[in-house]
């Protein structure tokens, strides 16, 4: 049985999918990675706009929360990523 027989069991789209495994494959030893969603898009080969729609997927299926944080002089950087297993 594979780690991540979970995630292919559930009625996900192939992008949520895809997101999930990328976001897991980045993730440090509590769960958390914090790429640019240009990043991901680049890496995927995906849209920003498809990578938006998976990470909505995701949150919906409470297999991710996301954080906005911000730098030291208040302006916003990128997204921490909590992936969550079921």
């Amino acid at each position: 049985m594979s780690r991540l027989d979970f995630l292919y069991r559930m009625d996900l789209p192939h992008r949520a999918v895809s997101v999930y495994i990328y976001l897991a494959d980045r993730a440090n030893k509590n769960g958390e990675c914090w790429p640019a969603i240009p990043t991901i898009a680049k890496e995927l080969k995906l849209s920003e706009s498809t990578i938006r729609r998976a990470l909505r997927d995701l949150r919906k299926a409470g297999l991710l929360k996301t954080e906005q944080r911000y730098r030291a002089k208040g302006g916003k950087s990128s997204l921490l990523y909590k992936i969550r297993k079921r």
